[in-house]
């Protein structure tokens, strides 16, 4: 385990742009690729570096995130490897909650200071990506820099998204921008490579990734910068020209997972034959929460680029470029299509099911002869028969007691009972 650095994973805000999934969980603890959660990147991203010391910064619907960690990342008693919640606490000198990522930061240092390192590396626990955090730091300790922030290629049409970043010829920052409108990039053009130049990647956005010489982040948020609320507004733009300030480039396939949209594409682009996000990796595995859950279970269905997690039971009569995550139930003769059905969080028993026919309500799952297109099934859902869900443009973003359609998605909202017949 790499000793010299401590990891901080930044549990997010309110999530509001990923509601209503976000609505009784934290952006971290929402459920991806079926069977993992979000946060489960960021820290399995610094196993694979050999950093096993891990603090998880939370505030906002804590609950589920707390409960996964705790009931998923045990280490032997005999390593130093860790991976410790810090929620928002009232203290004597602090009554306040976060009031942004340097605040959660700052506010954290009590518990960071005495675990000895040399550097602190500062994550977000809502994006997709792989990374091996050694060479981002050997780079760091290589250039000598106090602060180094992983920049990726991003094209013209993207930038206005971003903090943008110029660099020199030594590979240090010395300006940066955040949201540049569209008539300001031509003065943000930077050399980012024959192969980035080919895909018209010209421009360095922030990831949100950075590391800090310790000391340095010690006396920026207690002392220098003790009033600054966020690294990304505040502490990054504020330390260029000032401190030696890195650029680590990276060019694999990072995104952050900031609202429906990204979520859903993110999900169903792990469908593909080749994704660009590889849950198929001998090097980088994805770790999460071991179940023992019994294999899938399925009768009668065609597949198309379709990911099956285990524990689920399927009579569909087809299925494709869409996600089933974990214990879910699809019933005789429904299709689905380009959706991420999430799964439950536990199976009925016979007596369950029983009862629930016997009052009439849908079981866990989706009903028989139900079509399901451009959605997302929150956990635990009953969908009863012949529902139709046909998510598109053609539908205008509305909040309804049961679903929520933005930009086209169809997202159901969890533990929702959809009676037989009903049609979105």
């Amino acid at each position: 385990m790499t000793k010299n650095i401590v990891a901080v994973i930044l549990g997010g805000g309110a999530g509001s742009r990923l509601y209503p999934l976000t609505a009784s969980r934290s952006k971290p603890a929402v459920p991806i690729a079926g069977k993992y959660r979000l946060v489960d990147i960021p820290i399995s991203n610094c196993l694979n570096s050999d950093i096993g010391r891990m603090f998880v910064l939370t505030q906002f619907n804590s609950a589920s995130l707390n409960r996964h960690i705790k009931n998923t990342y045990h280490f032997s008693a005999f390593s130093a490897a860790f991976v410790d919640i810090l929620a928002a606490e009232q203290t004597p000198d602090n009554p306040t909650w976060f009031q942004g990522t340097a605040d959660a930061v700052r506010q954290g240092l009590r518990h960071i200071e005495p675990f000895s390192s040399d550097y602190v590396l500062i994550l977000s626990g809502d994006q997709l990506y792989q990374m091996d955090f050694r060479e981002m730091l050997k780079n760091h300790i290589d250039k000598g820099a106090d602060i180094s922030i992983a920049t990726i290629p991003v094209a013209e049409r993207e930038a206005p998204e971003f903090g943008i970043m110029k660099t020199n010829e030594d590979g240090f920052i010395t300006s940066f921008i955040e949201k540049p409108k569209k008539e300001l990039l031509p003065d943000w053009l930077s050399e980012t490579g024959n192969e980035m130049k080919q895909k018209k990647r010209n421009y360095l956005a922030s990831m949100g990734i950075y590391i800090f010489n310790r000391r340095l982040l010690f006396d920026l948020l207690i002392s220098e910068k003790r009033d600054a609320a966020d690294f990304g507004k505040e502490i990054i733009p504020q330390s260029i020209g000032k401190y030696k300030v890195a650029s680590y480039q990276y060019e694999g396939y990072w995104t952050d997972i900031g609202n429906i949209s990204s979520f859903f594409e993110a999900n169903l682009g792990l469908t593909m034959d080749i994704p660009d996000f590889n849950l198929f990796d001998n090097d980088n595995a994805i770790y999460t929460r071991a179940r023992m859950l019994p294999p899938a279970k399925i009768s009668g269905t065609t597949f198309e680029k379709t990911l099956i997690a285990e524990g689920s039971i399927i009579h569909a009569s087809r299925i494709e470029n869409s996600v089933i995550g974990i214990r879910s139930r699809v019933g005789f003769g429904s299709t689905v299509v380009s959706s991420y059905i999430m799964g439950n969080d536990y199976y009925e028993t016979l007596l369950e099911i029983a009862h629930a026919q016997k009052i009439g309500i849908p079981l866990f799952g989706i009903g028989n002869h139900c079509y399901i297109k451009n959605a997302i099934i929150d956990k635990n859902c009953r969908i009863g028969d012949d529902v139709r869900i046909n998510g598109g443009t053609q539908i205008e973003n509305t909040d309804h007691s049961l679903y929520t359609v933005k930009d086209g998605i169809v997202v159901v909202k969890k533990g929702a009972v959809i009676p037989d017949g009903f049609v979105i």
